[in-house]
């Protein structure tokens, strides 16, 4: 199993990914020889990965990471990097490659004290890997000074240093640093690629794969988590039973709470571990004994419970954007049954809801109503209460 086998419906980028590894791993073998390097190469100090939604930005980063990292022998004998089994290979794809650094925004923005540290180490050699690997996930949130920040460090990178940067569109990058780094776009996979993906690596029942992949229409980690996870499936059936329920005014406002606090429980389950094990370890660095902390030490825990909180209340609102796709994907549906669209229902299960709305509304109506879900992602992106947020949606919703 390679590295690049995650990469679903993505052969062109994992051909062209694995020639630059290829070339950087000729790159570090020269170098360590006192060879000379090879005089045309794929490889370049800084990556730029667009794509949609769920179409796997970070994960080609990722595998790309792991590739870059790779010690197999194997690669002496003519093999490619990026293995999948080898220590390097394994450190970089969990995350725990010592020289394999990654950035996410742990709340609306990447701020500027997220990204020193980070910036800091790039200018610096691999402690025991062949490259420095900088990985921010989500390049879209650099605010202006930790964009700034990457900018001057993309500008003159450390020899052996790679930036992986990954963002929706390349419009969402800073034009003076998407100059400096080369492009990938990543298509949306294939209903049928995401269904074989889920039938061979997570040893799905081939109908429920189906079901789960054209449900999420392209998304690869939400397919994943649609087969695998029935808590999951069970939010999405009550998100697509909404629409059915708004008849009254009080029963808006009803659905609207139960969204939000749907997404507020799914943001606690998912941030308690974490929570706990970043305090944990926090506290073990700083020599609390006893459960007493040392003096001087009340400033870095409470930097990390502004931390913390900025995270959950960013995992809520992306639990809420993932119910908000599915009642974006629901109406479609209705809206291809009213214009006799021969494109396919990704709610096939909910035909029969689909079937009644797409009789008792007009086309104008069903894409008015598209356009309230879109406003209300606009208004939780614009730090709107999400409760607020979500009761002008239902509210609109019911109103066609």
């Amino acid at each position: 199993m390679s590295v690049w086998d995650d990469l679903v419906g993505q052969e062109r980028v994992s051909e062209q990914l694995g020639a630059a590894a290829r070339d950087a791993d000729a790159l570090v073998t020269a170098a360590a020889s006192d060879a000379p390097p090879p005089e045309a190469s794929k490889m370049t100090h800084a990556w730029l990965f667009t794509g949609p939604p769920g179409a796997g930005r970070n994960q080609a980063a990722r595998a790309f990471a792991a590739a870059l990292q790779c010690v197999s022998p194997d690669r002496a004998l003519g093999g490619a990097p990026g293995c999948g089994f080898c220590d390097g290979c394994h450190t970089a794809l969990v995350g725990t490659h010592a020289d394999v650094t990654t950035v996410a925004a742990v709340g609306a923005q990447i701020l500027a004290d997220d990204m020193r540290d980070t910036v800091r180490k790039s200018f610096t050699s691999p402690a025991n890997g062949r490259w420095q690997v900088i990985l921010v996930e989500d390049a879209e949130r650099l605010n202006e000074k930790s964009a700034n920040a990457v900018l001057k460090a993309v500008e003159e990178p450390a020899p052996r240093t790679v930036w992986l940067l990954c963002s929706p569109s390349i419009e969402d990058v800073l034009p003076t640093i998407r100059s400096r780094c080369r492009h990938l776009n990543l298509s949306t996979p294939s209903v049928d690629a995401i269904a074989d993906m889920l039938v061979r690596r997570e040893g799905i029942e081939p109908e429920v794969a189906a079901a789960a992949a054209r449900a999420t229409q392209g998304h690869v980690d939400r397919a994943r988590r649609l087969a695998t996870d029935p808590a999951a499936r069970e939010r999405r059936a009550a998100v697509l039973k909404l629409p059915l329920r708004l008849g009254e005014v009080g029963a808006c406002l009803r659905a609207a709470q139960e969204l939000v606090d749907a997404a507020a429980e799914d943001a606690k389950q998912l941030a308690e571990e974490m929570d706990a094990k970043e305090t944990e370890e926090l506290k073990a660095a700083l020599g609390a004994q006893g459960g007493r902390m040392p003096r001087g030490t009340a400033g870095v825990m409470k930097d990390l419970e502004d931390k913390q909180k900025r995270r959950r209340t960013r995992t809520q609102r992306d639990s809420l954007d993932l119910a908000l796709t599915d009642l974006t994907a629901f109406y479609r549906d209705v809206l291809a049954l009213q214009l006799g669209s021969r494109v396919a229902l990704a709610n096939t299960d909910a035909e029969d809801a689909l079937q009644r709305l797409a009789g008792d509304s007009s086309p104008e109506s069903t894409l008015r109503r598209i356009e309230a879900i879109a406003a209300c992602r606009d208004a939780l992106d614009r730090n709107v209460a999400p409760l607020l947020a979500v009761e002008a949606m239902t509210m609109a919703l019911r109103a066609g």
